[in-house]
């Protein structure tokens, strides 16, 4: 899996029909900046409003994943996301002339090819991995449900479905290297059984869908008159089907288990609703959107309670903002410039490094003959992280000033003392409003948390 975050070179369009509004659109891949992410924006409605790709904006889970944000809406961004994970794409601006990404051929290897054809690349910033600390399980006994997220320093998937059909078997289909989702995912189609057309039909689902975006599955016999109306829902001339086969108009499957892909293929595409890559082994049995999402927001609450995220520090590894560049945006200096490098940072999160040692001035009179780092000093360097997070929401930083108003829930769980190196971690748990912002604080040394705090911090304009 790639260490640092990836766009795209130059921007590079798509036009079809969307699967279930019927309406043809123009989906625009943008590069975007480093920790931008995926956003999709609605350049046919006024003011182009921007929805995040997060799962806290699902709004509806019919066939499709839908997501809905600042008054626009976006059907079925399911097989558009899971392209962008597969070739490891971390920052784009999917821009939409209409509310639903075209279907294609009803996966995700259209635009794998278009994002291809753009070109990738690589950014100067790192991937700010999640990697899940525990065991997360979903489960549905209704429907015989069942998914999970293990622990895992690589992402793997596993999905087995069973539909209880005479023409689909029961069916497993893994992914153990992301990198082969372009030759062994991205192309499997999707795909929904015949007793269900007319009923889609009837929600006012599926209008965009023919026999060249979807593969029928005929689970049962079908009499000559029904085909003829079969023929006038699908805008197709004639259709026909082949019991030996079980599929409408006797299409060729790209694999046997064609249908355990495509499932697949959506599982990571909804997984990417969560905001960030994430390390983990998932496993899923039956898997459908409504699961998918109820996973995700597993996952993204595991993420806000900052169990487990604990920031890995390799030294050796080029920093996201050097003590230069830090000097540049915090107006601190020697002796209370306090961090020595940014290693991440993104909208919601930063993690700055503090290297303690005896020269430190404070040492000299701060329990002499036994030097630890006085906890004041501890948030300070916090609040600094925090500072930096602060300025970096806003496009002109140097015409503000970040200012610490409100400390709360501060605790110190053990001693720092000269030699450690403290990993700073701060995450905003709530949006800015009218320059305020709340973050929540940690400081780790070897793994073991040191502090922590939640704090209040204000954007004052400079005169």
């Amino acid at each position: 899996m790639n260490e640092k975050q990836q766009t795209i070179k130059k921007s590079v369009s798509v036009t079809g029909v969307g699967l279930h509004t019927g309406v043809v659109a123009t989906m625009t891949f943008v590069p975007a900046a480093a920790n931008h992410g995926y956003k999709f924006q609605r350049v046919d409605l006024p003011n182009q409003p921007i929805v995040d790709a997060d799962v806290d904006n699902v709004v509806d889970l019919s066939r499709g994943t839908t997501i809905e944000q600042n008054g626009a809406r976006i059907h079925t961004v399911e097989h558009t996301l899971a392209a962008l994970v597969g070739l490891q794409i971390d920052n784009v601006l999917i821009q939409l002339d209409g509310p639903e990404p075209p279907i294609m051929d009803g996966s995700s290897i259209k635009f794998i090819d278009a994002l291809m054809d753009a070109g990738i690349e690589e950014q100067n910033a790192y991937r700010n991995y999640f990697e899940v600390p525990e065991y997360v399980h979903y489960k549905n006994k209704e429907n015989d449900i069942e998914m999970a997220a293990l622990p895992l320093s690589d992402y793997r998937l596993t999905v087995m479905v069973d539909y209880n059909s005479k023409v689909i078997s029961s069916q497993h289909a893994s992914l153990n290297d992301i990198t082969l989702f372009k030759d062994d995912i991205a192309k499997c189609r999707t795909f929904v059984f015949l007793h269900e057309l007319e009923a889609l039909y009837k929600q006012n689902l599926i209008k965009g869908g023919d026999l060249t975006n979807a593969i029928v599955i005929v689970d049962r016999d079908v009499k000559e008159g029904e085909l003829d109306h079969l023929s006038q829902l699908l805008n197709k001339p004639k259709v026909s089907v082949d019991k030996t086969k079980g599929i409408l108009n006797n299409v060729e499957l790209h694999y046997p288990n064609e249908m355990a892909r495509h499932k697949l293929l959506d599982l990571i595409g909804d997984l990417a609703l969560i905001g960030r890559p994430i390390k983990a082994q998932i496993l899923a049995a039956r898997p459908g959107h409504a699961a998918n999402v109820a996973l995700a927001k597993k996952i993204k609450k595991l993420i806000k309670s900052g169990k487990g995220d604990i920031p890995s520090y390799d030294p050796n590894k080029a920093p996201v903002l050097d003590i230069k560049q830090i000097g540049e945006l915090l107006a601190h200096r020697y002796p209370f410039q306090m961090i020595d490098k940014i290693i991440a940072l993104d909208e919601n999160s930063v993690v700055g490094v503090k290297n303690v040692t005896i020269n430190e001035e404070y040492f000299v009179g701060h329990f002499p003959g036994n030097p630890v780092m006085p906890g004041v000093l501890q948030l300070e360097a916090m609040a600094q992280t925090g500072g930096i997070l602060v300025l970096s929401s806003v496009p002109d930083p140097d015409n503000y000033w970040p200012y610490l108003i409100g400390i709360d829930a501060c605790r110190f769980r053990r001693n720092v003392f000269p030699g450690d190196t403290v990993i700073f971690k701060c995450v905003f748990t709530s949006p800015m409003k009218r320059g305020i912002v709340k973050m929540s604080g940690r400081g780790y040394v070897s793994g073991q948390l040191v502090c922590e705090a939640d704090m209040i911090a204000s954007l004052v304009k400079k005169k």
